[in-house]
């Protein structure tokens, strides 16, 4: 299993391109795979015959697990060992000294990923990652035990050694007792039925895919994690409107590359969150982690229907010719499912553009960590009042709505406001004459 980023531990295997006995060339596509971020092809890193595949379909994998042997021509067949797990003893405290062994995976080949028996996300709004939820069900651990157990992730996430070092204290079943004098009282999540759903011959039931999953998980997580305010601004772009449709083809023609407003937008936001550095951050806790550098996400839709945040890094680095490259770039590569999970991690600001399917504004859910994202509507040619030496006129001008949601935790409307004013700002007094 190839590593795919920094912080990508392990994978599913979605699907098998290639059977036991079949002929592969290097770099030939082997099995598709899945992370919390995106699903990838892995290509045979030689050419030869698959000789045994180690893991099935739906089975979670650690970077660096060996999936498969490669037999090369002439060479004998490699032999196979089941992957075994580790035994940890686990000392229970009582009326005496008890100690019995807790089958810990060292390989997720020894679980089975039946993650729908713990759900990725609890009432509570906290996430559980795969392996977590494979460690929890052979354990027998309820999901309101897992909510008890203090994590030492980002944002109190429960990690396996977190998980695991539950186990070892013996404490399992043993729900966390908090003591009002000593912790100030959390109010329990309401009890929610949801209404029931007629169903009729006229009624088409459709699985959600695994993208479709992990992002309505994502999108409720962060109304559970973040108060959103959205602020407007209405923006007069006609200049530049007026200096794209002026460079477009000569662009193009020197660049080889199409230039949308898309890379436009970016550049206005770069230089705001330079002006207002404090909206690019993520908070944890009583903590915030101000980010000196600026990655910048854009909500794709895809052909399947579904949604991803591809990630420019350094985005305030690049000139627009290159902003332009970059956002054609992760967008068709996005829309082919080539993404590689390093691209569409480590964003500090998202922009969703909501003009492309004809709305004129949107209320964005924050993708966290972050605690801002813009949505920048339809551009659409309206009457507006502007200032001549001669006094106030009736124009015709190219306008389009802003829309900031941002997270009050740490975003005040003083900022958000501002920072959001200072967007429009850039995009009003665009230099016509300017080169790209």
């Amino acid at each position: 299993m190839p590593k795919m980023g920094e912080s990508v531990a392990e994978a599913t295997i979605l699907k098998w391109l290639k059977k036991e006995g079949d002929v592969i060339e290097a770099d030939e596509a082997v099995l598709e795979i899945a992370t919390d971020k995106v699903d990838s092809e892995v290509p045979s890193p030689a050419g030869g015959i698959l000789h045994k595949r180690l893991f099935e379909e739906g089975q979670v994998v650690k970077v660096g697990e060996v999936i498969a042997h490669i037999q090369a021509e002439g060479e004998e067949k490699p032999k196979t060992a089941a992957p075994a797990a580790s035994q940890t003893k686990v000392s229970e405290s009582g009326n005496g000294s008890v100690s019995k062994s807790v089958p810990v995976p060292t390989s997720a080949a020894s679980v089975k990923t039946s993650v729908e028996d713990v759900p990725r996300l609890s009432a509570s709004g906290r996430f559980y990652s795969p392996l977590v939820r494979s460690i929890a069900k052979e354990e027998g651990i309820s999901v309101e035990e897992l909510d008890s157990i203090n994590g030492s992730g980002l944002n109190n996430r429960l990690t396996k050694q977190d998980l695991l070092k539950h186990l070892e204290s013996g404490q399992k079943g043993i729900q966390k007792q908090v003591s009002p004098a000593s912790e100030p009282a959390k109010a329990s999540a309401p009890s929610y039925t949801p209404p029931s759903i007629s169903v009729s011959g006229g009624t088409e039931i459709i699985e959600m895919d695994r993208m479709r999953k992990l992002i309505s998980d994502h999108m409720v997580m962060s109304k559970h994690t973040s108060p959103h305010v959205t602020s407007f601004v209405e923006a007069d772009v006609t200049n530049l409107v007026k200096w794209r449709d002026k460079v477009k083809k000569e662009f193009e023609k020197k660049e080889n590359e199409k230039i949308t407003f898309t890379p436009l937008f970016i550049e206005a936001v770069c230089r705001a969150i330079k002006d207002f550095p404090m909206v690019n951050v993520s908070t944890d806790g009583n903590k915030i982690y101000k980010k000196n550098f600026i990655n910048i996400g854009m909500a794709t839709a895809l052909p399947s229907g579904n949604l991803i945040v591809p990630v420019i890094k350094n985005a305030d680095h690049l000139n627009l010719i290159g902003l332009t490259k970059a956002v054609n770039d992760l967008a068709n590569r996005a829309r082919q499912n080539k993404l590689k999970p390093d691209e569409i991690q480590d964003g500090t600001f998202t922009l969703t553009n909501v003009g492309t399917f004809g709305n004129v504004m949107g209320t964005p859910i924050i993708n966290q960590p972050q605690v801002a994202i813009l949505a920048a509507g339809a551009i659409r040619k309206k009457p507006a009042v502007v200032e001549t030496p001669e006094g106030d006129a009736i124009a015709i001008r190219h306008m389009m709505f802003l829309s900031l949601s941002y997270d009050h935790r740490v975003v005040d409307g003083a900022l958000g406001g501002s920072f959001l004013r200072r967007i429009a700002d850039y995009l009003e007094n665009f230099d016509m004459n300017r080169s790209f």
